[in-house]
């Protein structure tokens, strides 16, 4: 369904009338800007990983031992060859705009919820959301084929900002959210949170293991599995940032010309 057109009401107007025309604004549910967001670096990473495979599959493969492999890694996925780095780097710009929005967005939300005395992990999550963010903006303008040693500090970055970040809303979830109060929105967030953190987590512990036994051993496939706990990595974060959809499955975005954009929880 399209955006919903609808103007907003003047509260200063007598009886509550309806404001000028250049009050009126753009009403978008939280949920299909979610989805839509989302979406971005989910069809756009899945394109650079079979366009690799059915494009540059010998390439994107070779590694410095020179055993068969069957997956390409995330860098030579996404950074190495075209088109595949102009989709990847596409999908990451415009789905980075909301996404630092959003990091505002549940700022405001948790300091609503969060004590007096805890309000710092409110500003703690915003700023780790934030630097993911970019670090990830950072490793795809510059590829390890580009500049490796600007590609690894953000690559490195990233992992442990985003692995912090999830760890924190785990905790601010935790001392404000359970509880049987909750709704089954509520519920489903915080449970995916909880299942996709774990996933994050064993990805990249798995990602190091395959990682150095390749290096180690040189055994044909195993490259290739350190790539794919690379692909977990990425799909868990992806999923846990989508879990904002139930956060907020209720609200409206109102996008109005004169006075900014308006978030609404109803």
């Amino acid at each position: 369904m399209l955006p919903q057109y609808e103007r907003l009401v003047d509260p200063g107007s007598p009886g509550g009338s309806e404001s000028s025309p250049g009050r009126s604004a753009v009403r978008v549910r939280f949920g299909k800007l979610a989805v839509i967001t989302v979406m971005f670096p989910v069809v756009g990473f899945l394109f650079c990983v079979v366009w690799s495979l059915l494009y540059n599959f010998d390439q994107a493969n070779a590694t410095h031992c020179m055993v068969y492999n069957f997956l390409p890694s995330l860098s030579a996925a996404i950074g190495n060859y075209q088109p595949q780095r102009f989709v990847w780097q596409a999908s990451v710009l415009v789905h980075a705009l909301p996404r630092y929005a959003i990091a505002f967005l549940y700022k405001n939300f948790h300091i609503g919820l969060l004590r007096k005395r805890r309000k710092e992990l409110a500003y703690l999550a915003c700023m780790l959301n934030i630097t993911e963010l970019s670090s990830l903006v950072g490793l795809t303008m510059w590829t390890s084929v580009s500049n490796y040693d600007v590609h690894k500090f953000c690559f490195s970055t990233f992992v442990v900002t985003s692995m912090l970040y999830m760890l924190v809303l785990i905790i601010i979830n935790r001392v404000t959210r359970e509880g049987d109060l909750l709704t089954a929105s509520e519920r489903k967030s915080i449970m995916y949170k909880k299942r996709l953190f774990v996933a994050n987590l064993c990805s990249i512990l798995l990602a190091v293991y395959f990682f150095v036994r390749h290096n180690s051993y040189c055994e044909p496939g195993v490259y290739s599995l350190f790539a794919l706990s690379e692909y977990v990595f990425v799909y868990s974060n992806i999923g846990f940032h989508m879990t904002a959809y139930w956060d907020f499955i209720s609200a409206n975005l109102f996008f109005d010309w004169k006075n900014g954009i308006h978030f609404s929880a109803v």
